[in-house]
């Protein structure tokens, strides 16, 4: 299951390194779209950890691409979020206006 969120970088953890060699790194973002924003914790792993340090910091507005991880474990559940892209937003962005200026749209010769 893939999904995408947009909010701003409010945390980034450390690297974390197993004796596997498995590497990850947790981050929070705060959503902006909501009547009530939410902190939402996700975690990047692997090669994608030197990237996501090296070009994302706290305050960045960005989009979240992630799937849903579940599993169990000793009969207790969890469920993690687990980015695989994660980007620059064009949420701060004005929008761009590809429509009729106003000015065309008022005249007076309407044919009605």
């Amino acid at each position: 299951m893939s999904l995408q969120l947009t909010g701003t970088i409010k945390l980034i953890g450390d690297v974390q390194t197993f004796d596997s060699g498995f590497r990850k790194v947790e981050f929070v973002i705060t959503t902006n779209d909501e009547k009530y924003p939410q902190d939402v914790k996700f975690e990047i792993s692997q090669d994608k950890v030197d990237d996501f340090i090296k070009y994302n910091k706290v305050g960045a507005c960005v989009d979240v691409d992630f799937n849903v991880r579940g599993n169990e474990y000793n009969s207790k559940y969890y469920v993690n979020l687990s980015a695989w892209k994660v980007f620059k937003s064009d949420a701060n962005k004005p929008a761009t206006d590809i429509g009729v200026p106003v000015e065309e749209l008022a005249t007076d010769d309407l044919p009605f």
